[in-house]
Protein backbone atom coordinates (compact mmCIF):
# COMPACT_ATOMS: atom_id res chain seq x y z
CA UNK A 1 0.00 0.00 0.00
CA UNK A 2 1.38 3.60 -0.79
CA UNK A 3 1.81 5.71 1.76
CA UNK A 4 -0.17 9.30 1.86
CA UNK A 5 1.21 11.96 0.50
CA UNK A 6 2.98 14.11 3.68
CA UNK A 7 0.83 17.01 4.70
CA UNK A 8 3.82 18.88 5.97
CA UNK A 9 6.86 19.05 4.48
CA UNK A 10 10.19 20.39 5.23
CA UNK A 11 12.99 20.78 3.16
CA UNK A 12 16.66 21.85 4.06
CA UNK A 13 14.85 24.86 6.38
CA UNK A 14 17.39 27.59 7.46
CA UNK A 15 17.18 30.69 9.94
CA UNK A 16 19.71 32.61 10.17
CA UNK A 17 19.67 35.73 12.69
CA UNK A 18 22.34 38.50 12.12
CA UNK A 19 23.53 39.55 16.13
CA UNK A 20 26.56 41.78 16.93
CA UNK A 21 29.63 39.85 16.71
CA UNK A 22 28.15 37.28 13.86
CA UNK A 23 25.18 34.93 12.72
CA UNK A 24 22.98 32.87 14.89
CA UNK A 25 22.41 29.73 13.01
CA UNK A 26 19.20 29.11 14.78
CA UNK A 27 17.99 26.16 12.68
CA UNK A 28 20.73 25.07 9.87
CA UNK A 29 19.26 22.56 7.01
CA UNK A 30 16.85 20.51 8.87
CA UNK A 31 14.74 18.37 6.84
CA UNK A 32 11.22 15.99 7.69
CA UNK A 33 7.82 15.57 7.10
CA UNK A 34 4.74 14.71 9.01
CA UNK A 35 1.85 12.53 7.50
CA UNK A 36 -1.75 14.06 7.51
CA UNK A 37 -3.04 12.51 11.12
CA UNK A 38 0.31 11.61 12.46
CA UNK A 39 1.64 13.39 15.63
CA UNK A 40 5.77 14.18 14.89
CA UNK A 41 7.55 15.10 18.78
CA UNK A 42 10.61 17.62 18.28
CA UNK A 43 12.61 17.38 21.02
CA UNK A 44 16.33 18.45 22.42
CA UNK A 45 16.99 20.77 25.07
CA UNK A 46 16.78 24.95 25.37
CA UNK A 47 18.23 26.83 22.64
CA UNK A 48 18.68 23.62 20.37
CA UNK A 49 15.84 25.64 17.66
CA UNK A 50 12.67 23.99 18.27
CA UNK A 51 10.48 26.35 18.77
CA UNK A 52 12.05 28.13 15.98
CA UNK A 53 11.52 25.33 13.63
CA UNK A 54 7.77 25.36 15.13
CA UNK A 55 7.04 29.27 14.05
CA UNK A 56 9.12 28.66 10.80
CA UNK A 57 6.64 26.04 9.39
CA UNK A 58 3.72 28.35 10.17
CA UNK A 59 5.40 31.34 8.90
CA UNK A 60 5.49 33.64 12.49
CA UNK A 61 9.06 33.37 10.92
CA UNK A 62 10.39 33.95 7.66
CA UNK A 63 12.64 31.51 6.67
CA UNK A 64 16.65 32.09 5.46
CA UNK A 65 16.53 29.29 2.69
CA UNK A 66 14.39 26.48 2.74
CA UNK A 67 11.37 25.22 1.28
CA UNK A 68 8.22 24.50 3.40
CA UNK A 69 5.35 23.07 1.74
CA UNK A 70 2.17 22.36 3.38
CA UNK A 71 -0.72 20.01 1.59
CA UNK A 72 1.25 19.97 -0.99
CA UNK A 73 1.68 24.12 -1.62
CA UNK A 74 5.13 25.89 -1.15
CA UNK A 75 4.73 28.62 1.62
CA UNK A 76 7.86 29.70 2.20
CA UNK A 77 8.15 32.26 0.13
CA UNK A 78 3.95 32.55 -0.71
CA UNK A 79 2.79 36.40 -0.06
CA UNK A 80 1.35 37.49 2.80
CA UNK A 81 -2.09 37.62 1.08
CA UNK A 82 -2.57 34.59 -0.09
CA UNK A 83 -0.88 32.97 3.32
CA UNK A 84 -4.16 34.20 4.92
CA UNK A 85 -6.06 31.99 3.22
CA UNK A 86 -4.00 29.20 4.79
CA UNK A 87 -4.22 30.02 8.28
CA UNK A 88 -7.03 28.63 9.01
CA UNK A 89 -5.74 24.94 8.26
CA UNK A 90 -2.79 26.07 10.97
CA UNK A 91 -2.66 27.06 14.70
CA UNK A 92 -0.55 26.97 17.52
CA UNK A 93 -0.55 25.87 20.75
CA UNK A 94 1.77 28.08 22.72
CA UNK A 95 3.73 27.18 26.04
CA UNK A 96 2.44 29.65 28.60
CA UNK A 97 -1.00 29.69 28.54
CA UNK A 98 -1.09 32.51 30.83
CA UNK A 99 1.13 35.02 28.60
CA UNK A 100 -0.82 33.57 25.13
CA UNK A 101 -4.35 34.94 26.65
CA UNK A 102 -5.01 38.56 26.76
CA UNK A 103 -5.64 39.29 30.68
CA UNK A 104 -8.12 41.94 29.73
CA UNK A 105 -10.48 39.57 27.41
CA UNK A 106 -13.19 37.02 28.63
CA UNK A 107 -12.58 33.52 27.29
CA UNK A 108 -15.83 34.11 25.22
CA UNK A 109 -14.17 36.75 23.58
CA UNK A 110 -10.19 35.01 23.02
CA UNK A 111 -11.99 31.93 21.49
CA UNK A 112 -14.43 34.23 19.54
CA UNK A 113 -11.95 36.38 17.86
CA UNK A 114 -10.58 33.77 15.88
CA UNK A 115 -13.99 33.05 14.52
CA UNK A 116 -14.46 36.51 13.81
CA UNK A 117 -11.73 36.86 12.05
CA UNK A 118 -12.29 34.64 9.97
CA UNK A 119 -15.89 35.18 9.12
CA UNK A 120 -16.96 32.47 11.34
CA UNK A 121 -20.13 31.93 13.36
CA UNK A 122 -19.32 32.77 17.55
CA UNK A 123 -21.83 30.85 18.66
CA UNK A 124 -19.67 28.00 18.28
CA UNK A 125 -17.79 29.12 21.91
CA UNK A 126 -19.78 26.49 24.40
CA UNK A 127 -19.46 24.34 21.66
CA UNK A 128 -16.10 24.69 21.04
CA UNK A 129 -15.46 24.68 25.50
CA UNK A 130 -17.27 21.22 26.17
CA UNK A 131 -14.82 19.71 22.87
CA UNK A 132 -11.77 20.72 25.36
CA UNK A 133 -13.51 19.35 29.17
CA UNK A 134 -14.72 22.95 30.32
CA UNK A 135 -18.43 23.81 31.05
CA UNK A 136 -19.84 26.38 28.68
CA UNK A 137 -20.02 29.27 31.95
CA UNK A 138 -16.41 29.26 31.73
CA UNK A 139 -16.84 31.29 28.87
CA UNK A 140 -17.76 34.39 31.42
CA UNK A 141 -14.33 34.15 32.97
CA UNK A 142 -10.77 35.97 32.80
CA UNK A 143 -7.55 34.01 32.47
CA UNK A 144 -6.89 34.89 36.22
CA UNK A 145 -9.85 33.26 37.14
CA UNK A 146 -8.81 29.91 35.81
CA UNK A 147 -5.96 27.21 37.00
CA UNK A 148 -2.88 26.77 34.82
CA UNK A 149 -4.81 23.38 33.02
CA UNK A 150 -7.79 25.19 32.49
CA UNK A 151 -6.19 27.86 30.66
CA UNK A 152 -4.39 25.69 28.68
CA UNK A 153 -7.51 23.84 27.54
CA UNK A 154 -8.72 27.35 26.66
CA UNK A 155 -6.04 27.76 24.38
CA UNK A 156 -6.49 24.73 22.64
CA UNK A 157 -10.20 25.62 22.32
CA UNK A 158 -8.74 29.04 20.64
CA UNK A 159 -6.63 26.93 18.49
CA UNK A 160 -9.50 24.75 16.83
CA UNK A 161 -12.17 26.99 16.49
CA UNK A 162 -11.02 27.61 12.70
CA UNK A 163 -11.32 24.15 12.77
CA UNK A 164 -7.76 23.39 11.11
CA UNK A 165 -5.70 20.57 10.33
CA UNK A 166 -2.58 21.48 11.70
CA UNK A 167 -1.24 22.00 15.02
CA UNK A 168 2.26 23.24 16.20
CA UNK A 169 2.24 22.60 19.94
CA UNK A 170 5.28 24.23 21.19
CA UNK A 171 5.52 22.90 24.99
CA UNK A 172 2.28 22.82 25.94
CA UNK A 173 2.54 21.27 28.65
CA UNK A 174 5.68 22.04 30.08
CA UNK A 175 4.08 24.70 32.20
CA UNK A 176 1.46 22.45 33.91
CA UNK A 177 2.27 19.67 36.68
CA UNK A 178 2.04 16.07 36.22
CA UNK A 179 -1.80 15.41 36.70
CA UNK A 180 -2.92 18.09 34.20
CA UNK A 181 0.11 16.75 31.70
CA UNK A 182 -1.80 13.80 31.63
CA UNK A 183 -5.03 15.28 30.90
CA UNK A 184 -3.65 17.46 28.13
CA UNK A 185 -1.86 14.54 26.55
CA UNK A 186 -4.88 12.28 26.96
CA UNK A 187 -6.70 15.56 25.40
CA UNK A 188 -4.82 16.51 22.45
CA UNK A 189 -4.49 12.37 21.65
CA UNK A 190 -8.41 12.30 21.71
CA UNK A 191 -8.89 15.56 19.18
CA UNK A 192 -6.74 14.04 16.95
CA UNK A 193 -8.28 11.08 16.42
CA UNK A 194 -11.88 12.52 16.50
CA UNK A 195 -11.07 15.49 14.03
CA UNK A 196 -7.99 14.07 12.38
CA UNK A 197 -5.52 16.68 12.97
CA UNK A 198 -2.19 16.41 12.31
CA UNK A 199 0.51 17.86 15.16
CA UNK A 200 3.94 18.99 15.39
CA UNK A 201 4.42 18.24 19.13
CA UNK A 202 7.57 20.49 20.36
CA UNK A 203 8.98 19.30 23.76
CA UNK A 204 12.08 18.98 26.15
CA UNK A 205 10.51 15.69 28.46
CA UNK A 206 10.65 12.69 26.43
CA UNK A 207 8.85 10.99 28.84
CA UNK A 208 5.76 12.98 27.51
CA UNK A 209 6.68 12.50 23.73
CA UNK A 210 6.87 8.91 24.55
CA UNK A 211 3.17 9.14 25.10
CA UNK A 212 1.95 10.69 22.42
CA UNK A 213 4.55 10.95 19.32
CA UNK A 214 4.16 8.54 16.26
CA UNK A 215 7.46 9.82 14.92
CA UNK A 216 10.26 11.64 16.79
CA UNK A 217 12.75 14.64 15.31
CA UNK A 218 15.85 14.86 17.79
CA UNK A 219 17.40 18.39 17.49
CA UNK A 220 20.67 19.40 18.20
CA UNK A 221 21.99 23.37 17.61
CA UNK A 222 19.90 23.75 15.08
CA UNK A 223 20.49 20.10 13.46
CA UNK A 224 18.99 16.77 12.95
CA UNK A 225 20.31 14.43 14.90
CA UNK A 226 18.14 11.64 14.68
CA UNK A 227 14.46 10.43 13.54
CA UNK A 228 12.59 7.84 13.31
CA UNK A 229 9.28 6.60 14.17
CA UNK A 230 8.78 6.24 18.06
CA UNK A 231 9.05 2.94 19.30
CA UNK A 232 11.66 2.41 17.26
CA UNK A 233 13.85 5.82 18.94
CA UNK A 234 13.02 4.67 21.94
CA UNK A 235 13.99 0.40 21.74
CA UNK A 236 17.00 1.49 19.98
CA UNK A 237 18.54 4.89 19.64
CA UNK A 238 21.78 5.20 17.49
CA UNK A 239 22.84 8.75 18.21
CA UNK A 240 24.70 9.31 21.42
CA UNK A 241 22.56 12.50 21.95
CA UNK A 242 19.74 10.34 21.81
CA UNK A 243 21.03 7.99 24.47
CA UNK A 244 21.93 10.67 26.52
CA UNK A 245 18.33 12.59 26.01
CA UNK A 246 16.96 8.72 27.04
CA UNK A 247 18.93 7.96 30.21
CA UNK A 248 17.34 10.86 31.42
CA UNK A 249 13.92 9.58 31.59
CA UNK A 250 12.12 8.64 34.87
CA UNK A 251 11.50 4.88 35.56
CA UNK A 252 8.51 4.70 37.76
CA UNK A 253 9.95 1.56 39.56
CA UNK A 254 12.07 2.24 42.53
CA UNK A 255 13.80 -1.50 42.01
CA UNK A 256 15.28 -0.44 38.44
CA UNK A 257 18.04 1.37 37.64
CA UNK A 258 18.89 3.04 34.52
CA UNK A 259 22.62 3.89 33.96
CA UNK A 260 22.42 8.06 33.45
CA UNK A 261 24.48 9.29 31.30
CA UNK A 262 25.46 13.32 32.36
CA UNK A 263 26.73 15.25 29.06
CA UNK A 264 28.79 18.25 30.31
CA UNK A 265 28.78 21.66 29.29
CA UNK A 266 26.02 23.64 28.20
CA UNK A 267 24.99 23.81 23.97
CA UNK A 268 28.28 25.83 22.26
CA UNK A 269 27.26 28.75 20.50
CA UNK A 270 24.80 29.37 17.47
CA UNK A 271 27.33 31.97 16.51
CA UNK A 272 30.65 29.31 16.15
CA UNK A 273 29.37 26.36 16.60
CA UNK A 274 31.65 23.42 16.77
CA UNK A 275 33.71 22.17 13.59
CA UNK A 276 32.51 18.88 11.87
CA UNK A 277 29.71 17.26 14.10
CA UNK A 278 28.07 20.22 16.51
CA UNK A 279 27.44 17.68 19.47
CA UNK A 280 31.28 16.17 19.33
CA UNK A 281 32.09 18.52 22.20
CA UNK A 282 29.59 17.29 24.62
CA UNK A 283 29.77 13.50 23.39
CA UNK A 284 31.13 11.26 25.31
CA UNK A 285 32.38 8.89 22.59
CA UNK A 286 33.59 11.60 20.24
CA UNK A 287 36.25 10.35 17.80
CA UNK A 288 39.31 12.72 16.09
CA UNK A 289 37.11 12.54 12.85
CA UNK A 290 34.19 14.27 14.23
CA UNK A 291 35.82 17.41 14.39
CA UNK A 292 36.81 17.36 10.81
CA UNK A 293 33.97 15.62 9.34
CA UNK A 294 29.98 16.77 9.17
CA UNK A 295 28.27 13.79 9.76
CA UNK A 296 25.61 13.03 7.14
CA UNK A 297 21.96 11.74 7.87
CA UNK A 298 22.24 7.61 7.35
CA UNK A 299 19.42 4.96 7.06
CA UNK A 300 19.74 2.76 9.55
CA UNK A 301 16.93 1.14 8.80
CA UNK A 302 12.74 1.59 8.34
CA UNK A 303 12.30 5.06 8.38
CA UNK A 304 15.30 5.19 10.97
CA UNK A 305 17.77 8.17 9.62
CA UNK A 306 20.80 9.05 12.22
CA UNK A 307 23.78 11.71 12.09
CA UNK A 308 26.68 9.84 13.46
CA UNK A 309 30.38 8.83 11.94
CA UNK A 310 30.10 5.53 14.47
CA UNK A 311 28.83 2.16 12.70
Amino acid sequence: MLEPPPLLEVQDLRKHFSVPGGVVRAVDGISFSITRGQVMGLVGESGSGKSTIGKLVLRLLEPTSGKIAFDGIDISKLPRRRLRALRRRMQMIFQDPYASLNPTMRVRDAIGEALTIHGLAASRVPELLQAVGLAPGFAGRFPHELSGGQRQRVSIARALAVEPDFIVADEAVSALDVSNQAQIINLLLDLRRRLDLTILFISHNLAVVQNIADTVAVIYLGRLMELAPAPTLFATPHHPYTIALLSSIPIPDPDLKRQRIVLTGDIPSAVNPPSGCVFRTRCPVAMPRCAIEVPPLRLLGNNHISACLRD
